[in-house]
């Protein structure tokens, strides 16, 4: 289906196609999330494959590691969450494909093990044959994976092994015992750009809220930027980009930059790129009524590096995401985006990501809705445009319960016959809450006491 932005109503494929803009002269504004993708250089995995991950599962089958290990610090950052909202509730990850890697294996006698996937962690794999004492002939074929056996299998013979999650076997004839033997050779691919171009490709018909970029190639981040760009306003799919400032200026609602690291607690040091991790998550996680200005990055100690009062006027000027310290713990200086730009058509507004979120998760909805229960099903005579209105209006006196919008009525929303035959034109206002972000205190001190007035 098609979907996106319109200039006029000219379009030749049936879709859902919505503009957003600021209504001149008035602030008005829009925002939501869920999902996060991300392609990662991986030393296990299937390479050039979307694998989804739930919070919570156990990650060996994506990544050969569990949630502890340092190779999987950047989903542990990225499923943090904030002291205001959770982290994303799924996970797109790609593994990027390379050149040169290699499966680790093993001779056992007849018996070949080779890892399932290519990559330096099949070298952490060992091969245990013993003779079973109750059974003459027989063998148990143990697959050892850091100490922990994850499979074993009874056999008389090569051809009745099977391949397990780690292990593929090969062979004729007898089995051999062996007290161990560790598969080696395994190497992990080299990766280029044109690994990120291909995730691009593979994620496109996938639906996310936000896509990661952790590299340091500013050539390879504005493709990404372009990637979203298209998601948004050709497609029809509403998304953001997180990276990190590679000092390219985007002025971009979609694309949102971290402009400097944190310290955890347990001493490592989460550069701007590695930072990109956790504000991914946690953008995604982020619901449509949810603001990150001043939402604490769990477990960080300190910014890094940190930044003075000019630096962090700055870094809001430049439409970058900053870390501050904040009594004893870290924080988001404002949730925002690079855009720096306004415009009639996109008032200041469309900085804030909480607008953005508005702004997203009406489009996403509307996008769903109409897709799915109106296209090709509905007739285009009054009592079918009032079908389209009444659920929009519904909708929004929702969001509004919700706190993600206010002062709307039923008269904000208006449904026409377009200028096609099969064409119609919803008008909808909407004026997205925004959140506290400035306290002003006039304290007037007089001969009986302290009067305090918030402004």
């Amino acid at each position: 289906m098609a979907g996106g932005i319109f200039t006029e109503q000219s379009k030749k494929l049936p879709g859902v196609y919505i503009n957003s803009k600021s209504q001149p002269q008035v602030q008005s504004k829009f925002g939501t999330r869920g999902t996060v993708a991300i392609a990662q250089a991986l030393s296990w995995g299937a390479p050039g494959e979307v694998v989804t991950i739930t919070p919570g599962e156990d990650l060996t089958p994506y990544i050969g590691y569990e949630i502890g290990a340092d190779e999987a610090q950047a989903l542990r950052e990225m499923m943090r969450g904030t002291d205001v909202s959770d982290g994303p509730s799924k996970i797109l990850l790609y593994r990027k494909t390379g050149t040169g890697g290699v499966k680790a294996s093993a001779t056992i006698g007849n018996l070949i093990a080779t890892a399932a996937y290519i990559g330096t962690r099949g070298n952490s794999i060992t091969i245990v044959v013993t003779a079973d004492p109750d059974a003459s002939g027989s063998f148990d074929v143990e697959t050892i994976v850091d100490g922990q056996v994850v499979d074993t299998q009874t056999v008389t013979a090569i051809s009745g092994l099977e391949a397990n999650a780690w292990v593929v076997f090969s062979g004729t004839g007898a089995i051999t015992a062996s007290a161990g033997v560790m598969l080696s050779g395994g190497v992990d691919p080299t990766v280029a750009a044109a690994d990120d171009a291909a995730f691009l490709t593979a994620i496109e018909p996938y639906t996310f809220d936000v896509i990661a970029y952790d590299g340091d190639s500013a050539t390879v981040q504005a493709s990404y930027a372009t990637f979203v760009k298209r998601m948004n306003e050709e497609i029809g799919k509403k998304c953001q980009l997180v990276s990190c400032d590679l000092q390219t200026a985007y002025d971009s609602k979609y694309v949102i930059l971290a402009l400097n690291g944190v310290k955890l607690e347990d001493g490592s040091d989460i550069t701007p790129s590695k930072a990109v991790w956790w504000l991914a998550g946690a953008e995604a996680g982020a619901l449509y009524n949810e603001d990150l200005t001043y939402a604490q990055y769990p477990t960080a100690v300190s910014a890094s590096p940190k930044l003075t009062y000019a630096q962090q006027e700055a870094a809001i000027n430049a439409g970058l995401v900053a870390f501050i310290d904040d009594f004893d713990v870290v924080k988001v200086l404002e949730d925002i985006n690079s855009k720096t730009t306004v415009t009639a058509a996109e008032g200041a507004e469309f900085k804030e990501n909480r607008v953005m979120r508005v702004v997203m998760q009406f489009c996403n909805d509307a996008y769903r809705y109409y897709s799915s229960y109106v296209l090709g099903k509905v007739d285009n005579i009054p009592e079918g445009r009032a079908l389209l209105r009444g659920w929009l209006i519904g909708y929004l006196n929702d969001m509004q319960g919700n706190n993600g919008i206010q002062n709307f009525a039923a008269e904000d929303v208006t449904v026409e016959a377009g200028e096609q035959p099969d064409g119609v034109l919803i008008n909808a206002a909407i004026q997205p809450v925004r959140s506290i972000k400035k306290i002003y205190i006039n304290a007037i001190v007089n001969a009986t006491g302290v009067t305090v007035t918030v402004a």
